[in-house]
């Protein structure tokens, strides 16, 4: 009994200095790491989603801001690679790992975003499978007044800027969210692809905020098709990728949508796949999946493909 009692003392003990070496980590300096691209373009990770600066001839260019708190870390660490100021931010999609860091921008700033990405982050709901969001992004931009939202929108193409500047933005459909704005940088060759390509693995579905299983691979499928002329792609949580990485991608996707579909066919549970689909031996280098993720997605395509598929 009484080893017993001395067993659980110790286990809650080291429980709780992991949980508090975990919080002195949170509250410890905002590192970010800088990867330079080209001459005039480099990515800052750390601190939640890939963040792109981009230097232009009048300014800056910032694709996707972190998390919460962020925002000035990214600002700092710009001025150390120039002197030019921020005149411009695209948000990527919703999730707070990537607009969190907005309302520590400069309130003068172009903020730009897929129209359904401000109507979700309007609202800032987390989605499901996906670690929490802190508390206080609930209401992250109502607390602000506004800041930090969008200013201009675009459907499916934007155009910005002109020559060596120009930036075109696209919406290919739904897969991520119903809002993943990729992003281009046509004179470098270069892409950002954020979360729709967060990396190789099975990726974050989420249906809260309009993302589609069944409409995933097709929405990788037009993105390659139609955007060739690139050699480097910025994804949302990995290292650089390239086109033929990107279709590989897009096969990776729909033979797990094929997978799901067929055992649904063959009347099995949502858990029943959960705990048996194994990554195949083709995908070398693809991440195990996370449990909670791939039941999320898994029930994801099950409530879609028992709807008639994706709109």
């Amino acid at each position: 009994m009484k080893r017993s009692i001395v067993l659980g003392v110790l286990i809650v003990a080291g429980a709780l200095s992991l949980v508090f070496a975990a919080q002195q980590q949170a509250q410890g300096p905002k590192t970010l790491e800088v990867t330079k691209l080209k001459d005039n373009l480099f990515v800052l990770k750390g601190g939640g989603g890939n963040t792109a600066v981009f230097v232009m001839a009048d300014g800056v260019t910032v694709v996707d801001a972190k998390n919460p708190g962020w925002g000035q870390p990214i600002l700092d660490k710009i001025k150390e690679l120039t002197n030019k100021p921020v005149v411009r931010l695209i948000n990527t999609h919703t999730h707070a790992d990537h607009v969190g860091g907005n309302v520590e921008f400069p309130a003068t700033i172009d903020i730009v975003t897929q129209e359904n990405t401000k109507a979700n982050m309007e609202k800032m709901v987390p989605p499901t499978g996906f670690p929490p969001y802190p508390a206080s992004t609930a209401n992250l931009f109502k607390d602000s007044n506004g800041r930090g939202m969008p200013k201009r929108t675009f459907k499916d193409k934007m155009s910005i800027g002109s020559g060596n500047d120009r930036i075109e933005l696209f919406y290919f459909g739904r897969a991520h969210t119903n809002g993943d704005a990729w992003v281009l940088f046509p004179a470098l060759r270069v892409m950002h692809a954020a979360d729709v390509f967060s990396g190789k693995n099975i990726p974050l579905i989420d249906a809260v905020n309009g993302g589609s299983a069944v409409a995933f691979p097709n929405t990788l499928q037009k993105a390659y098709d139609t955007v060739k002329d690139v050699d480097i792609i910025i994804t949302g949580h990995s290292t650089e990728m390239t086109r033929p990485d990107l279709k590989e991608y897009v096969d990776f996707n729909r033979d797990f949508l094929s997978d799901v579909s067929a055992a649904k066919k063959a009347g099995k549970t949502v858990d029943e796949v959960a705990s048996t689909w194994r990554i195949p031996a083709k995908y070398k280098g693809y991440a195990a999946p996370m449990p909670d993720r791939l039941k999320n997605n898994v029930q994801i395509a099950y409530d879609e493909l028992k709807a008639g598929g994706s709109k």
